[in-house]
């Protein structure tokens, strides 16, 4: 595998294990909540939609379109969504923007599904979590529940549309859609069995910093790309996406520490003012 190809399958692997320990919270906070077998069938049925778009989409895109226009417009993509993670990363890393806390997602869509009435349709009941917990008996094992399972659908399907877009972009553009494809699946499996095993303790990943790393790479991808479509011919070919990984890398390090030095400033502001945007 060239280093190129060895980057593509890290960046597809980091950006879907992400995406996959958000849905994961919000999956398991759906089974324990409103039975494991909802949640289970919600998330099944939502990665098939997705697998779905990935060989709707990305095939015929890889196949029909020019691979120049094609690396200059999935290039670009891939830089508004590296510049995206990047910017969210650094502002959490240098104490801007809050850390994204997977326990508090987790008691926060706990408390909200604890107030829906089984079998309804999200609707929250007078006496909330305690009715709810009366009766719970009948639908926490086995038996299907609406709520649960359109819960899990929608954690796993959105927080898999990113996927699907980061599989197809760079899939497709760089002519592995199935290396790309097969890095997001083994993330998938990955997240599940880890989460199965470690159940509610998923603030112990370290999503920020994942973070951090997959959108160094899809920003350098991004513009590796930008300029393979405009007609440049980068020093070292392939290699030179290494170059551009550590170029964005040590940016965003020196960019963390530049706006830890403001962030004071800007927290006195925001005492003042009210909290920060």
């Amino acid at each position: 595998m060239t280093s190129s190809t060895v980057v593509l399958a890290l960046a597809v692997f980091g950006a879907s294990a992400v995406e996959m320990v958000e849905a994961l919270t919000i999956v398991t906070a759906a089974a324990v909540t409103r039975g494991w077998r909802s949640a289970i069938e919600g998330s099944l049925a939502a990665a098939l939609v997705l697998a779905t778009l990935v060989i709707a989409v990305g095939v015929p895109l890889a196949r029909l379109v020019p691979i120049d226009i094609l690396r200059v417009v999935i290039g670009a993509l891939l830089l508004v969504l590296g510049l995206d993670w990047l910017r969210k990363a650094v502002l959490r890393a240098s104490g801007h923007k809050e850390l994204h806390d997977e326990d508090a997602i987790y008691a926060r869509t706990v408390a909200e599904l604890s107030c829906v009435a089984p079998g309804s349709s999200g609707a929250i009941v007078p006496g909330g979590a305690a009715q709810a917990g009366r009766q719970a008996g009948s639908w926490r094992h086995g038996s299907r529940d609406a709520t649960g399972f359109t819960v899990a659908f929608k954690g796993v399907f959105l927080e898999g549309m990113e996927v699907v877009l980061i599989v197809i972009t760079l899939g497709a553009s760089s002519g592995h859609l199935a290396l790309a494809s097969c890095a997001a699946a083994a993330a998938a499996v990955i997240v599940s069995i880890v989460g199965y095993l470690v159940a509610r303790q998923l603030s112990e990943v370290p999503e920020n910093w994942m973070k951090l790393a997959v959108g160094v790479m899809l920003t350098s991808f991004g513009v590796f790309w930008v300029g393979e479509g405009a007609g440049v011919h980068w020093p070292g070919s392939d290699l030179m996406i290494l170059v551009l990984v550590a170029v964005f890398a040590v940016a965003a390090a020196l960019l963390s520490l530049a706006m830890r030095r403001i962030a004071p400033a800007r927290q006195a502001v925001a005492l003042r003012s009210g909290p920060l945007p």
